[in-house]
């Protein structure tokens, strides 16, 4: 039993690039309102932001997001969504900053837009899954197809989901920390 009363915080950061579901997400799994840093996309947007696959998208995180879930009186995720454009990845070092690792969401009609993400992490070799955001109209890959896209290393687990949906989301954050679990054991 453990003497401290206090949880034990656990940060996790929700990246990928622009329009893959990171702030759905945040906003699907936070048990209190989530802080979101949504702007407008505006006309200055235009040619800097893509959102061909994204039509209906009319904002844009700026600096982060975040979300909490208090998984029980003994453990409390923290959730930090990172800005998906490259304009604003000077953030992600302090974002991630003492975080356990990172869900890495992609969009596989856009799945160029992820390898600035795993490149990311894997460079700092800071334990992440990549999850595969169901969007409508997306084509079906297998598992192996998509990990030798993006060159994948093989313990790099690969989970399909639905941001707008707490179950898989939950189950996708649960990857992430038994990933995590996994490879500190591995190391120590």
């Amino acid at each position: 039993m453990r003497a401290d009363p206090r949880p034990i915080p656990l940060k996790i950061v929700i990246a990928g690039g622009f329009g893959v579901g990171k702030t759905t997400l945040v906003q699907a799994m936070s048990e209190i309102p989530p802080l979101l840093t949504e702007g407008a996309l505006t006309t200055a947007s235009i040619g800097v932001d893509d959102t061909t696959a994204v039509p209906d998208k009319s904002s844009t995180t700026v600096a982060m997001d975040f979300g909490r879930i208090t998984v029980d009186e003994s453990l409390v995720l923290y959730l930090f969504g990172t800005p998906g454009q490259d304009r604003f990845w000077f953030m992600w070092d302090e974002l991630t900053r003492g975080s356990v690792g990172a869900v890495v969401l992609v969009d596989l009609r856009r799945i160029d837009q992820c390898f600035p993400a795993v490149d990311y992490f894997e460079d700092r070799t800071m334990p992440f899954v990549l999850a595969v955001n169901g969007f409508p109209g997306s084509d079906s890959y297998s598992e192996d197809a998509v990990r030798e896209a993006l060159a994948l290393a093989a313990d790099t687990p690969i989970v399909w989901m639905d941001a707008r949906s707490v179950d898989s989301c939950l189950a996708t954050l649960v990857a992430l920390v038994e990933h995590a679990l996994h490879r500190t054991a591995v190391l120590h």
